[in-house]
């Protein structure tokens, strides 16, 4: 049946049960999602479970990624024994002092290992060659060939800089400079919106910043066409319940992750 890409999710569960539900997601679908299910929004336990539940395949987004990497921070200071101590509710003063955020503790500490299980698996990236696509978190740097990105672009790129550009004009979204084939969906850089290149479509709509979350809709077999317009026509998409994360400010009031 059909192939439904998701934009970045960031835990906000009702409003990815909302777009399902107007998609009338059937279980013949294919359903994947391009990284940073998890983090800034009110539900990431939620997202995970939404993703369990629906067989759906993710890419690994920079948020997951942070999550492993704390994961292996608190393993090594303290040990596996100390670790689920952690989970379990250790006060913040116990805690060794790892490499990611607050955020990112609190919902270690929530994760369970079926949790663990599916943020470890998820991959850099998802063929789709039926319709001519590659699925990565934040894209790829187009002067590279794709076997030889770094993880660390994949997950984070953003923009590249243009040679002979003058200085402090040389960066420009990295999807404007990519020229394919495959064509590239990704997430991750919310700040432009909607992005859609002649080889690349960028889905994160900002639904965690009080945006949209948005999905692109293929037919079975259908390729990713490079007109606008017509692309435009695929996508779907659901506004945010309220503004869950300001980038600035954080989230408005403390979001506690559902045990």
């Amino acid at each position: 049946m059909r192939t439904i890409i998701v934009g970045d999710v960031h835990g906000c569960a009702i409003e990815l049960d909302a777009l399902l539900d107007r998609l009338a997601f059937a279980s013949g679908d294919r359903l994947v999602f391009v990284g940073d299910l998890v983090a800034r929004g009110p539900s990431s336990l939620g997202v995970l479970d939404i993703v369990r539940r629906t067989g759906a395949d993710d890419v690994r987004g920079n948020h997951e990624q942070r999550l492993l990497e704390e994961l292996a921070a608190l393993t090594q200071a303290r040990g596996s024994a100390g670790f689920r101590a952690t989970r379990a509710g250790r006060e913040d003063g116990d805690d060794p002092k790892p490499p990611s955020s607050r955020i990112h503790r609190d919902i270690a500490r929530s994760l369970r290992p079926v949790d663990w299980t599916l943020i470890e698996t998820s991959p850099l990236s998802i063929d789709l060659p039926e319709h001519g696509a590659r699925v990565v978190h934040a894209g790829i740097d187009p002067a590279i060939p794709f076997e030889r990105q770094e993880p660390s672009t994949l997950l984070r790129i953003r923009t590249v800089l243009v040679p002979g550009a003058p200085r402090g004009k040389g960066a420009v979204l990295w999807g404007s400079r990519y020229e394919g084939p495959p064509h590239v969906v990704f997430g991750h850089n919310a700040a432009p919106g909607l992005q859609l290149h002649p080889w690349a479509t960028g889905l994160d709509t900002g639904c965690v910043y009080g945006g949209r979350l948005t999905a692109l809709v293929l037919a079975p077999g259908q390729k990713i066409p490079r007109s606008i317009a017509a692309r435009r026509a695929l996508l779907v998409s659901e506004p945010a319940r309220r503004v869950w994360f300001s980038p600035t400010k954080g989230p408005p009031e403390r979001i506690k992750e559902a045990s």
